[in-house]
C-alpha cells in the first residue's frame, strides 16, 4: 500500500501531512450534515471542529453538547481518536493485517512516519501502541465511570457513553467535553476522583508511546519478579532496566513541570481560585490546573479568574507542551530539556551536552533549537494577524489563544467563539501547523539536499 507513494512522489513527511488534510476533510463534510447538529453551522465552523478534533487541540468555536447531535458528536470522538494515533497507524496496521505481511518499502515509510528505528519491529510496535491505546481508554473509561453517580447523569447507556468520549478525548489529549461549560459543571467541579481519572489519561497520553511500552515492560518484569520471589521463592535473572537517554530526560522533565506547576499554581491561587475547595480538593485541582495545560485542554477552573502571574505559568506549560511520540503537542518536553541542558553546558565551558553518561547528537540540539525558533516565528505571526483581524481584543487574550492552538491545548479565556472567521482561520493552521510540527512541514516541501562529501573550513560568528 504505502509502497506506491514513490510513484506519486510522496515521502514520508508529505504523506503524514496530507493524511491530516483528507482527514480534516472528511470530518468537516460529516459534520456539515444536517444529522450532525442540532441546527446549521457554518463551513467555517465545521472546519474550525474539525481541525481541533483531528489535531487533539479542544478549542471550540460551538457547544459541542448542545450544537452537535449524538452523531455529531460520535464523529468528533473518532476524529480525536484517529487524529491522535495517525490515521495511517490504523491504516498501515490493518493492511498489514488483512494482507498477512507488508513489503519493505512499506515497513521504511511507517518507520519514518512513527519514528520507529527497527525495521523488523515496525508492525509488531504499532499492533503493540493500538492494544496499549485500547486497554488504557478502556480502564480510563472505566474509572470515570464508577466516578459518576446516577444523580448526576440518570441513563446507564449515557454513563456509559460519557466514560467512554472523555477516556478517549483525555488520552489522545483532545480536551474536548460534552459538558456545556467542561468540568466547571456542578457536580464535576469537585468530584476528584472524575479529576484523578482525567489525568491518569492525559499524562499517559502525554508521556508518549515510546515511554508508555518501556514503564509497562518493567512493570511486567517487576511483578513477575515479585510473584517468583514470593510464592515460589525463587530468584529470578536480574534484568536491568535498560532506558534510553530520551525516554529519561523526558520523564524527569514531565515529573519535574508536574511538581513544580503544581507547587506554583497551589502557592498563587490558594487564596484566589482555590478558596473554594477544601484540603484534599485543593490539591487535586493545583494539580489539575498544572497539568492540563499542557496539551490536555480540559478546564476544572475558570482560567479568567486567575492571577496574571498564573496566566503566565499557563502560557509557558502549554508552550513546552508534551512529550514526543505522543498525542500531545508543544514544542516537547525533550526539546525544552535540551535546551536547558545547553544553557548549562554554555555557562561551564562545555563544547558538548554531556547527561547520563551520555553526550547528546549534534543532530538532537539543531533540531531542538529549530523546534524552538519556528515555533515563537509561528506564534509570533499568527499573533499579529489575529490581533489586526480582531482589533480591540486583549493582547494577552490573543497570545494565550494562539499559544493554545498551536501547542494543540484547547485551553481558552472564552475568546475563540466571538472572533472573526479569519482569525479562527488563523487558529485552524496555528493547529495544524502545531499538530503535524513545523519542522516536519518544511522537510515535507522542501526539496532534500544530498549529502556532499566535503566540508568547509569552520570559522567562529560573534555571539553576544
Amino acid at each position: 500500500m504505502l509502497s506506491r507513494i514513490k510513484y506519486i512522489g510522496l515521502n514520508p513527511a508529505r504523506l503524514f501531512v496530507l493524511s491530516f488534510l483528507g482527514l480534516i476533510l472528511i470530518g468537516t463534510i460529516l459534520l456539515l450534515l444536517p444529522i450532525s447538529t442540532t441546527g446549521s453551522i457554518s463551513l467555517i465552523d465545521a472546519l474550525f471542529t474539525t481541525t481541533s478534533a483531528v489535531c487533539v487541540t479542544g478549542l471550540v468555536a460551538l457547544d459541542t453538547s448542545k450544537d452537535f447531535t449524538l452523531f455529531g458528536q460520535t464523529v468528533i470522538m473518532i476524529m480525536i481518536q484517529a487524529g491522535g494515533l495517525g490515521i495511517l497507524t490504523f491504516a498501515s496496521y490493518f493492511s498489514y493485517f488483512f494482507k498477512g505481511g507488508s513489503s519493505y518499502e512499506d515497513q521504511l515509510t511507517m518507520g519514518n512516519i512513527s519514528n520507529i528505528e527497527k525495521i523488523d519491529e515496525i508492525f509488531k510496535t504499532l499492533k503493540r501502541i493500538l492494544i496499549i491505546t485500547v486497554g488504557i481508554e478502556a480502564v480510563g473509561a472505566l474509572f470515570i465511570f464508577t466516578s459518576l453517580s446516577s444523580s448526576l447523569i440518570p441513563g446507564l447507556g449515557d454513563r456509559v457513553y460519557f466514560s467512554v468520549f472523555h477516556s478517549i478525548s483525555a488520552f489522545c489529549n483532545a480536551g474536548f467535553s460534552t459538558l456545556p461549560h467542561g468540568i466547571i459543571e456542578n457536580g464535576y467541579v469537585d468530584n476528584y476522583g472524575f479529576q484523578l481519572s482525567l489525568i491518569f489519561l492525559f499524562v499517559l497520553g502525554g508521556l508518549g508511546f515510546p515511554i508508555v511500552i518501556n514503564l509497562l515492560k518493567y512493570l511486567k518484569h517487576l511483578i513477575r519478579r515479585t510473584f517468583l520471589q514470593v510464592f515460589n521463592h525463587k530468584k529470578d535473572v536480574y534484568k536491568p532496566w535498560v532506558m534510553k537517554l530520551g525516554s529519561k530526560i523526558n520523564l524527569i522533565t514531565t515529573f519535574s513541570l508536574i511538581v513544580i506547576g503544581t507547587i506554583l499554581i497551589f502557592i498563587n491561587e490558594y487564596n484566589n481560585i482555590l478558596s473554594s475547595h477544601q484540603g484534599f480538593g485543593k490539591f487535586v485541582t493545583a494539580l489539575f490546573t498544572a497539568t492540563t495545560p499542557r496539551t490536555a485542554g480540559f478546564n476544572s477552573i475558570d482560567f479568567n479568574q486567575l492571577h496574571l502571574s498564573s496566566l503566565i505559568i499557563v502560557i509557558i506549560l502549554m508552550w513546552i507542551g508534551a512529550s514526543p511520540a505522543s498525542t500531545g503537542g508543544g514544542i516537547k518536553t525533550s526539546t525544552f530539556a535540551i535546551s536547558v541542558l545547553n544553557f548549562i553546558s554554555l555557562a561551564k565551558g562545555r563544547k558538548n551536552i554531556e547527561v547520563y553518561s551520555r553526550e547528546v547528537s549534534e543532530t538532537s540540539i539543531r533540531r531542538a533549537f529549530a523546534v524552538m525558533t519556528l515555533s515563537i516565528v509561528v506564534l509570533a505571526i499568527g499573533s499579529i494577524l489575529i490581533s489586526y483581524f480582531d482589533e480591540g481584543l486583549r493582547l494577552l487574550d490573543i497570545i494565550f489563544e494562539s499559544v493554545s492552538a498551536y501547542s494543540t491545548v484547547g485551553l481558552s479565556l472564552g475568546i475563540t467563539p466571538e472572533l472573526s472567521s479569519a482569525s479562527k482561520l488563523v487558529l485552524i493552521i496555528l493547529m495544524f501547523i502545531g499538530r503535524v510540527s513545523t519542522l516536519t512541514l518544511l522537510i515535507a516541501f522542501f526539496k532534500q539536499v544530498r549529502m556532499s562529501n566535503y566540508t568547509y573550513p569552520s570559522e567562529e560568528i560573534l555571539i553576544n
